[in-house]
């Protein structure tokens, strides 16, 4: 904070030395009533010099009181008082200070019980009211953020507490700027940390929350399905106006399943029939030529070549 006692130190040695060099230009050897008298002076100067002499810091602001009564405002950087006349009861920090603040089991406006931390960031700008309107202006800021944070939180839904953080910031910031004001403090901004609710009510919404999602998937599936019906809607109305196109169609799905699947396929003979090949006889064909075609050896290209 302050470094007085160095420049009070120093002062007082520089005014002794000063006050034993005139003695000594007086009387070398300090017997003479005025060497004396000049080295009793000197001594008291030094003592008064450094009793008085103080050092603010640049964040620093000395309220200083004479007689009981507000006097000034000093600093930073060096000034003197008057010794027992003045006093300084007060050196105010005027830099921005960061005080966390929590409210324990509060419930919210859906009675639901919960924790709550947060910061507040707050600096003093005017040292007198600061000093003279109220007794420790630290504590009372502390007081007074914990009481907004439990008004705010019982006027407050859980879910929009969960789910707004910056808005209940910046009520906290109204409240308490509004509150500290006349103590000549200024609240830069509240920052709510985190928002802690019972075990029990933490799984049943982590539970919700995926049956919403599960919901969701559902929704999206039943979808897909309608949108996958419509296609084939479409396609059958293609293929009802192309005969040919049908039977291309089935005989392709045929022979990739007969290609890539198994090599016993069980068709009907009525879709057989309506695919035009020619019976049983022409199935058993179809498969032994798709067999034929699995046996060829495929060719694989040599390095050499």
């Amino acid at each position: 904070m302050r470094n007085d006692s160095s420049v009070a130190t120093l002062l007082f040695i520089v005014i002794a030395v000063i006050g034993a060099l005139l003695a000594f230009a007086v009387d070398s050897e300090f017997k003479s009533g005025i060497s004396q008298t000049i080295l009793v002076l000197f001594f008291f100067a030094a003592v008064f010099t450094a009793w008085s002499t103080k050092v603010a810091t640049q964040w620093n602001r000395a309220v200083v009181l004479r007689l009981g009564k507000f006097q000034s405002l000093r600093g930073p950087g060096i000034f003197f008082i008057i010794p027992i006349i003045d006093s300084i009861p007060y050196w105010i920090d005027i830099r921005v200070i960061s005080s966390a603040f929590k409210a324990e089991k509060t419930l919210t406006k859906d009675t639901v019980p919960v924790d709550v931390d947060a910061v507040l960031f707050w600096k003093v700008v005017d040292p007198k009211k600061a000093a003279l309107d109220v007794a420790e202006y630290n504590s009372a800021i502390a007081w007074a953020s914990q009481t907004a944070l439990r008004d705010v939180i019982g006027k407050t839904m859980l879910a929009d507490m969960l789910e707004g953080r910056d808005k209940i910031s910046a009520i906290l910031q109204t409240i308490i700027d509004e509150r500290t004001e006349p103590w000549g403090i200024n609240v830069i901004s509240v920052e709510v940390k985190d928002v802690l609710i019972p075990q029990g009510l933490e799984a049943a919404m982590s539970m919700q929350a995926q049956a919403e999602r599960e919901r969701q998937a559902r929704v999206i599936l039943g979808d897909s399905e309608r949108q996958i019906a419509d296609k084939f809607v479409e396609a059958a109305n293609t293929y009802a106006d192309n005969p040919d196109a049908f039977h291309l169609r089935a005989m392709n799905m045929l022979y990739e399943g007969l290609k890539t699947n198994a090599t016993i396929v069980v068709v009907p003979s009525t879709a057989v029939e309506s695919m035009g090949l020619g019976g049983l006889a022409g199935t058993v064909a179809l498969a032994d030529v798709v067999k034929k075609e699995k046996a060829k050896p495929k060719y694989t290209p040599r390095s050499d070549d």
